[in-house]
């Protein structure tokens, strides 16, 4: 749909009415002096077809028009043009994340596939990264530079903190918002159970929601339960994975939960996700395009009125 930047400045062709009036009773005294002073006959063998004899104000109307348009600056939602959209990437990098049922660890797998997502992101694209154990930091600012956030991405280190899933959706949330007027996706990958931190995951999630941001979501298992270590009695750790968390999350922001078992299983679910990044058509400005039809206008009105082949006087 057609719209404007500024769509005040189209009270500007209201004058438009007003010149042809000016210019229909410019033609009428013309004529009736003409008359006066003519000879009737010779006048009604020498008249011009409608369209000739006003075909220069025609002209000038219509390019008075187009600039009026210009200046009021019409955009159109073209197909090839697409809005750029915030991704923000929150990456778990708790203890567990540590366990070498992902070769060659479990972060390490989850960096590699987050890189196949990285590079199939658009041009227009915003991309950032959070990082969270028993808190969250900002492992990359949201940026178009991809290459950048991807060495971002490869410098991640596991730490040996617990698992605050709250604080990482809502500096995620934080980060995507911080780009108005755009599409904003998190996606948010952990393998443990929320257990830390000052945000719980439902006042994070209340907060996704209030910024409009869809949520998605990855949980990393396996088949098989993983040891992390022994407690002081020898008793074995296993690694738990808070599905129900994650799905809430998913669910509660219209995004959707991946469930990934194994290194295959975790390239997929972020090959995946770049089909499930929405996008909306972009209004893009045709200013210029109405500009240059002007001036086409006109060119015209000047061939005509002293081309080779001139109608016009």
């Amino acid at each position: 749909m057609l719209s404007f930047a500024f769509p005040s400045v189209l009270w500007a062709l209201s004058v438009i009415p007003i010149f042809i009036i000016f210019y229909v009773m410019a033609i009428r005294k013309k004529k009736k002096a003409a008359m006066k002073f003519s000879n009737l006959m010779f006048m009604g063998n020498t008249k011009r077809p409608w369209l000739r004899q006003n075909l220069s104000f025609i002209l000038i109307m219509a390019a008075m028009i187009l600039l009026i348009i210009a200046i009021a600056d019409p955009h159109l939602p073209l197909k090839q043009t697409r809005k750029g959209v915030n991704v923000v990437l929150a990456i778990d990098i708790s203890g567990s994340m540590q366990a070498t049922d992902y070769q060659p660890t479990r972060l390490e797998a989850a960096k590699e596939s987050a890189e196949l997502l990285l590079d199939k992101l658009e041009v227009n694209d915003h991309v950032g990264i959070v990082v969270f154990e028993s808190g969250a930091t900002t492992a990359a600012y949201l940026s178009p530079l991809k290459d950048k956030v991807i060495n971002k991405l490869r410098n991640i280190e596991p730490k040996d903190g617990m698992t605050a899933i709250g604080d990482g959706l809502s500096l995620a949330v934080d980060m995507a918002s911080s780009i108005p007027n755009k599409k904003k996706v998190i996606i948010l990958l952990s393998d443990g159970v929320s257990n830390s931190g000052v945000i719980s995951p439902e006042e994070a999630v209340v907060f996704a929601k209030l910024n409009k941001i869809k949520v998605f979501t990855i949980g990393m298992g396996s088949e098989e339960p993983v040891v992390l270590g022994y407690d002081w009695f020898g008793r074995p750790q296993y690694a738990e994975l808070d599905e129900t968390t994650l799905k809430k999350i998913a669910q509660s922001t219209d995004g959707e939960y991946f469930k990934s078992v194994d290194d295959n299983t975790l390239k997929r679910i972020y090959t995946q996700l770049t089909t499930k990044i929405e996008r909306e058509k972009e209004d893009t400005s045709i200013k210029d395009y109405v500009i240059a039809a002007a001036f086409l206008v006109l060119l015209a009105e000047l061939y005509l009125r002293y081309g080779r082949k001139r109608i016009l006087n």
